[in-house]
């Protein structure tokens, strides 16, 4: 392998770690603070993928308007959601949360083939994101993953700001570290809840617009996703998007450059790095609240 061949290689791993993360990120905060197992949350990603084939007639080559229209439609989705579907979650023990939760999987794929049908769709990139630039003597490398690195890049440094910056990411961090003191200290948990659910299901919904251009728009796409992305949280550390940021980079490493290097064993890749880093800090990477 040569050197530029090894760089394109390097990119492509950090802009799917990234995606990753984006999905990720929600999905240990929903179960870290919420204490909420939800099988669902691959069907935002797809949510997300689906929305930026519906939205793209519309918007032409307004690509970020349509994303943040999609983010923007999505939290609100989330935000009612769980008001009348995960507030009556928390009470029920885990084995009830995995039932209801993949039904919801059930009836989002239902409603998925009602609206849109079972066919397989593309998103076309923005004509001022389209083509590639040079990368070496013969290698080249698209604009647009560069675009969904950055743009990931992006929300997380907004998202880290929010987490340790800010008021509400002071109250995140303490319901991730220890629920029960939230609650004693007066703070509003059923709207804080909502907030985080609601901001979870953004960030999966962004991840699903930007990676709608690069693969196929299809039914049951949120699968794969939701299985690597708990992986991701379990190595990085339930409850923490510190560590969350540092498995999806280590996933998409693994996993890259597993394809390329050991193609036949490629896919336990990923799930040998989970059972190292278990054994060596069965808590994860990190510990809850960072």
């Amino acid at each position: 392998m040569d050197f530029a061949t090894f760089l394109v290689q390097c990119l492509n791993a950090v802009q799917y770690g990234l995606l990753l993360f984006l999905v990720a990120s929600g999905l240990t905060l929903i179960f870290g603070i919420m204490g909420v197992i939800n099988l669902a949350h691959g069907s935002f990603y797809m949510l997300g993928a689906y929305l930026a084939f519906s939205l793209a007639p519309y918007f032409g080559q307004q690509f970020l308007l349509m994303l943040a229209t999609g983010v923007l439609l999505s939290a609100l989705f989330g935000f009612v959601l769980e008001w009348v579907f995960f507030s009556y979650l928390y009470q029920r023990d885990h084995l009830q949360q995995v039932l209801m939760t993949y039904a919801l999987i059930l009836v989002f794929e239902e409603m998925r083939s009602l609206l849109v049908g079972n066919d397989v769709h593309g998103v076309q990139a923005p004509q001022w994101l389209t083509g590639s630039f040079a990368l070496g003597g013969l290698m080249s490398y698209p604009w647009y993953r560069v675009f969904a690195s950055v743009a990931c890049i992006v929300v997380a440094i907004a998202l880290y700001w929010v987490v340790n910056r800010t008021r509400l990411g002071m109250m995140i961090r303490a319901g991730a570290s220890n629920r029960d003191m939230v609650r004693g200290l007066g703070i509003d948990i059923k709207l804080l809840y909502r907030v985080v659910f609601a901001g979870g299901v953004a960030l999966a919904a962004l991840a699903g617009m930007i990676a709608a251009p690069l693969s196929s728009v299809y039914p049951g796409m949120g699968g794969s996703v939701l299985i690597i992305c708990f992986v991701v949280v379990v190595i990085g550390g339930i409850g923490s998007i510190t560590g969350a940021l540092i498995a999806s980079l280590l996933v998409g490493f693994v996993d890259t450059f597993g394809k390329v290097f050991f193609a036949e064993l490629s896919g336990i890749g990923v799930y040998l790095l989970m059972a190292v880093i278990l054994v060596w800090r069965p808590e994860g990477l990190m510990r809850r609240g960072y």
